[in-house]
């Protein structure tokens, strides 16, 4: 698994700035976390979609060719930080 932080530069307020995944060899998503511009967040697996987050439907593009887009700067992140990030995120939404 690689762990993928996607910042998005953009104006459009129902689109995430922070897309968080965990993705396979083959690129196919497992696990994400979505941030938006005003804080609230989503977050979808195999048997979750909260706030209107959901897994990709197709491979993420090639990593290398979607970071030299302007509206992405892409970071691979240790998987212990998106773990952080994913339990962090289902004890929130549990708790609300």
């Amino acid at each position: 698994m690689k762990y993928i932080l996607a910042k998005w530069h953009h104006n459009n307020s129902e689109d995430p700035i922070l897309i968080y995944s965990e993705i396979d060899d083959n690129r196919w998503e497992h696990r994400k976390v979505e941030i938006f511009k005003d804080n609230h967040y989503g977050f979808a697996d195999h048997n979750n979609e909260i706030n209107g987050s959901r897994l990709g439907t197709e491979p993420w593009p090639d990593l290398v060719k979607l970071g030299t887009e302007p509206e992405f700067d892409i970071t691979e992140i240790s998987k212990e930080e998106f773990e952080e990030l994913w339990l962090k995120t289902k004890d929130q939404k549990m708790a609300s």
